[in-house]
């Protein structure tokens, strides 16, 4: 059956194009640096916001029409199945994304439940035989069921505990079976509301057991995806233990399992921690642990995880300068963890958002490979620091000197002469980037 009658292939006509139904910056096969759009972004659908959000929020009902709600049970599964690889073909993406409870439901009990997953995933091969489009990452949904009341793997109860671990475990297999590139952790309730009643000891111990008993379960059946965990700082709980990049890195280097795993980030959990998406990127980068991306924006005018799609090109310039210096994504792509807004309800609507999400990425693509190209940002930063290139500053650097040595040469010092960091100067060069990006040059 088909959902999306009204929509046609999508297409890259160019920026002068006035065709809904078309990329205007995307050109999959265009090549920059020598490899091609399609290449580096490595976009990727999320299977929730795009085929299970209702609409819903904490003020009012669900609003999204769908054609595929006149169903239930394993037969709205299978028939959201068929819209995804759909739309898939449709906007000819290379990957999507799910947890366990977007693509079958939960049944009776565990048994059931992973039977509904066999049906679906064993389809979903079939439908995969046929499509360029594969799994970028699958994950197990630890936080959305009453059982998660107090948390998963970091829950004061040990059968819950268990039962998350059984839920990992299919998810790690159902990543072999599918040829998952990564497999991500999201803690969605792994932090606590308050410290009176938390063992915060115990919980990050129980969080970093898991994740070993992870390690081994995958080496054990062979799946070699790419293990990602995804900060976040607060939502649903007050505190999460992945509060941000920094965070997660610490623990995972407490836990010696920072050989295990990087980091997927996201824009919206980024300014949710205080922070700018590019700050978690180059945090990540730095340290070797950029593994992969949600690509979203946040309202800077709300508090919560609006979960929106990235429109902004200043951030995805930014982003992709992050990335592309990062020699890319790996194994990782571009998910986009985003939705629809409310009052955007029709089916169509699904298509216009992605287009331009993976619109303001390309441009920011664009954008990020002159600016390295030429070196903009390199140099304006190694002319910063360039008094760490010779003198005291060389050997300061290297590891050459001590106390009694920069004492010595701060008493000699008449005179420090510094530098304008001229931010607006190099705004206004980012500006002048970006227009010349709209415009083709």
């Amino acid at each position: 059956m088909k959902y999306f009658n009204n929509v046609p292939k999508i297409k890259y006509e160019g920026a002068s194009s006035t065709n809904a139904y078309a990329f205007k910056f995307y050109n999959p096969d265009e090549k920059i640096g020598g490899k091609t759009m399609e290449e580096i972004l490595r976009y990727a659908v999320a299977y929730w916001h795009t085929f299970t959000m209702d609409g819903s929020d904490p003020f009012g009902a669900g609003t999204m029409v769908r054609p595929w709600d006149k169903y239930t049970g394993m037969d709205l599964a299978k028939a959201r199945l068929d819209a995804a690889f759909e739309l898939f073909e449709k906007l000819d993406v290379p990957f999507f994304c799910f947890h366990d409870v977007d693509i079958a439901p939960e049944g009776r009990n565990l048994k059931e439940t992973n039977q509904n997953l066999d049906t679906i995933v064993s389809l979903m091969k079939d439908y995969m035989k046929d499509s360029k489009t594969k799994l970028l990452w699958n994950t197990a949904n630890n936080f959305t069921h009453p059982r998660f009341i107090h948390g998963a793997a970091s829950s004061n109860h040990a059968d819950i505990f268990a039962y998350s671990a059984a839920k990992v475990k299919k998810g790690l297999e159902i990543g072999k079976e599918l040829g998952a590139e990564n497999y991500v952790f999201w803690g969605g309730r792994e932090g606590y509301e308050t410290l009176l009643n938390t063992d915060m000891q115990l919980e990050m111990d129980n969080l970093g057991r898991f994740f070993h008993m992870a390690v081994d379960y995958a080496k054990e059946i062979g799946f070699n995806g790419q293990f990602l965990i995804e900060p976040k700082p607060k939502e649903p709980t007050t505190h999460q233990y992945d509060f941000d990049v920094a965070t997660g890195f610490a623990f995972l280097q407490k836990y010696d399992l920072q050989d295990h795993f990087k980091f997927n980030i996201e824009a919206n959990h980024a300014t949710l921690a205080g922070h700018t998406f590019e700050h978690e990127l180059r945090y990540a980068r730095i340290n070797n642990m950029l593994g992969s991306v949600d690509a979203n924006q946040g309202d800077p005018l709300l508090g919560w995880d609006t979960d929106e799609f990235p429109t902004d090109l200043y951030s995805t310039t930014l982003a992709m300068y992050e990335i592309l210096k990062n020699g890319g994504l790996g194994r990782g792509g571009l998910n986009f963890d985003a939705k629809v807004r409310r009052g955007s309800f029709e089916p169509e609507d699904l298509f216009h958002a992605h287009i331009a999400g993976m619109d303001s990425f390309a441009v920011g693509l664009r954008v990020a490979q002159q600016l390295i190209e030429d070196q903009v940002l390199d140099g304006v930063i190694n002319e910063r620091y360039n008094s760490y290139n010779e003198g005291i500053g060389k050997e300061i650097v290297e590891g050459n000197t001590d106390f009694h040595k920069l004492e010595a040469h701060a008493l000699e010092l008449k005179e420090i002469s510094h530098q304008s960091g001229r931010l607006e100067k190099i705004k206004t060069t980012m500006n002048q980037y970006l227009l010349r990006a709209y415009a083709g040059e």
